[in-house]
């Protein structure tokens, strides 16, 4: 009796998931590629990591760590051997503490750079309220203790202190070391271009401050137009504010286009995000559908020349591959980093 399909692996791409074997050997052929920053004449130094090194896909046996390598230190120093920059995605559904801060400035070479995304809280996401730190939970108001799921919105303002008190204060060791890039402000689809939402990004900005702070939106009304894409940029600018430019999939409500831009002259980032149009707006997917996809040499060629371009304007440009389905996004980052190498005159940092 055949073995019945799900709908989406009915509908799998095999140019774009051939599977971790195939990953594998397409990274092990140009390993190393991203180990330091590369430079493009006179430019910045370009930064190329992912969005994650402990994903469950990533860490299991035969996808990316040598056998051997299970301990979080093993993994993290392996890590940055192969890399000079990651993304921390587990500070959106946990707030940091300060210990692991230590360990990961300890763990890491002195030229290694952290961005850490914001807690789901601070940008009017849900979070879960078992997750929450003691102090802030033994805090709550008797209505929401027992919530599995809790919103900003629903917090006193003391509690709301809190939340932004604890991440900044947990990343302070990062940042004396000189190993905190910046922190990635990723905004929901419903979080919309208004007055209102302009100034919770200032408040954000200062409740943040001195920690340098980046902006992603996930709706397209925020670019909708040349001109409201300028405006967006020159704000942004203005209150220097990194604009994150993404890649992700085109053509639905949600989509944000792919303006390569620069807006704070201390940081430029792109993420990538993969192309998955079939799974990206459906709320039932799972993370790891959602960005399972591995980039081709022609996608990454068309990004190589604006990626350096971005080099010219900015102090510093991260590239971050978010698609982390097992080793999808360590073998993109490999070969972003060869193809920027082989396309530009860009060499890596001595």
């Amino acid at each position: 009796m055949p073995v019945k399909r799900t709908r989406l692996e009915l509908h799998r791409d095999p140019a774009h998931d051939p599977g971790i074997d195939v990953a594998r050997d397409r990274a092990d052929a140009i390993a190393g590629s991203a180990k330091r920053p590369l430079i493009i004449s006179d430019g910045g130094p370009i930064r190329i990591g992912t969005a994650s090194w402990t994903d469950p896909s990533i860490t299991a046996p035969g996808v990316f760590y040598p056998e051997g390598q299970s301990s979080a230190e093993q993994r993290l120093r392996f890590y940055a051997d192969r890399f000079s920059l990651v993304e921390v995605d587990a500070t959106y559904y946990a707030l940091p503490a300060r210990r692991m801060a230590d360990l990961w400035v300890e763990r890491t070479p002195d030229d290694f750079t952290f961005n850490l995304k914001a807690h789901a809280l601070m940008t009017g996401q849900p979070t879960e309220t078992s997750r929450l730190p003691r102090e802030i939970r033994e805090a709550l108001p008797n209505a929401l203790r027992d919530k599995r799921r809790i919103y900003s919105k629903d917090l006193p303002t003391e509690l709301i202190d809190a939340v932004w008190r604890i991440y900044r204060e947990a990343l302070e060791p990062l940042r004396t070391a000189g190993k905190l890039g910046a922190i990635l402000m990723q905004y929901p689809r419903w979080f919309m271009p208004n007055r209102a939402n302009s100034r919770e990004l200032l408040e954000a900005r200062d409740r943040l401050a001195p920690l340098p702070m980046a902006v992603e939106v996930r709706n397209g009304r925020w670019l909708a137009n040349e001109d409201r894409a300028a405006r967006l940029f020159a704000w942004l600018a203005e209150n220097d504010l990194t604009y994150v430019v993404v890649d992700q999939p085109q053509g639905l409500e949600s989509s944000v286009p792919p303006l390569a831009a620069v807006a704070s002259p201390r940081l430029a980032i792109v993420r990538f995000h993969g192309r998955r149009v079939e799974t990206w707006e459906r709320p039932e997917v799972g993370v790891l559908e959602r960005f399972r996809y591995l980039y081709d040499e022609r996608e990454f060629a068309e990004w190589a020349p604006r990626v350096a371009e971005l080099s010219q304007r900015a102090d510093e440009t991260h590239v971050i591959m978010n698609n982390c389905y097992a080793n999808y996004g360590t073998t993109n980052a490999e070969e972003f980093a060869e193809i920027l190498q082989r396309v530009s005159s860009a060499h890596p940092a001595e």
